[in-house]
């Protein structure tokens, strides 16, 4: 698994990296000059399957990724990198309509922007996006039964064996083990797990849920560590059957 580095916006004397993969070279191009007054290296492709080499060879430490793209589309490049990697990924979307956002969600896109948009945004969002990255707990790791959570390294382990969360599920996760039997609402976890208004609604967060459900080979009708609270949200059981 390729894991992001754990910078804001640098890494030691190293200026922390963007990849943008976008058919759109002028965007580049404003992309490039405009992030690096903020302390961003950015490189960027207008090809995806380009751009899938420079991450495989050089890997960023987070992809700015637009769905609306030659020969393979975004989802289809998102749907890609997750194959191998939890590099964090905001993706851009031309026509801003909640069906795409739905999709690059459940295939483990962090965030995402509708064009056109101010770049100081998405320079907001990149800087939250890595900021959820870098945050530490004051209990560095957490051991519930075979579930390990390590908030030091930004990983977590079931039986052994590294789950391979993105950004925001390991984000996610962390929120419910650290409100144990305590039922959270879809705006609490919202809140929790992005830091900023990304034009919420309820369905992605049952999106991500599901998506962590199915990484902890949890079941929504018979769960042995996220339970549904209807009419309310969601609830961590503490590794216990319901």
């Amino acid at each position: 698994m390729i894991r992001r580095a754990d910078s804001m916006t640098s890494t030691g004397d190293r200026k922390t990296r963007v990849l943008v993969i976008d058919d759109d070279e002028r965007l580049n191009a404003l992309l490039t000059r405009y992030m690096d007054r903020f302390g961003f290296t950015v490189h960027s492709s207008t090809d995806p399957k380009s751009g899938l080499r420079m991450l495989k060879n050089d890997p960023p430490d987070l992809v700015i990724l637009d769905v609306m793209l030659p020969d393979m589309d975004g989802f289809a490049v998102c749907r890609k990198v997750r194959e191998t990697s939890c590099i964090p990924i905001i993706m851009l979307t031309a026509r801003g309509e909640v069906m795409d956002r739905i999709v690059g969600l459940e295939l483990g896109a962090d965030d995402y922007l509708a064009k056109p948009f101010e770049p100081r945004e998405l320079v907001a969002r990149v800087q939250a996006v890595l900021r959820r990255g870098a945050r530490t707990d004051d209990r560095e790791r957490l051991r519930i039964g075979d579930l390990d959570v390590d908030w030091s390294m930004r990983c977590a382990h079931l039986a052994g064996r590294d789950l391979g969360l993105t950004t925001a599920e390991f984000e996610l996760l962390g929120l419910l083990v650290r409100n144990p039997g305590r039922a959270l609402t879809r705006e609490r976890i919202l809140d929790g797990t992005r830091g900023i208004d990304w034009e919420a609604y309820d369905r992605s967060v049952d999106i991500l849920i599901s998506r962590l459900r199915q990484k902890l080979g949890d079941e929504a009708k018979r769960p042995s560590f996220i339970r549904t609270v209807r009419g309310t949200g969601y609830v961590f059981i503490g590794g216990g059957r319901a």
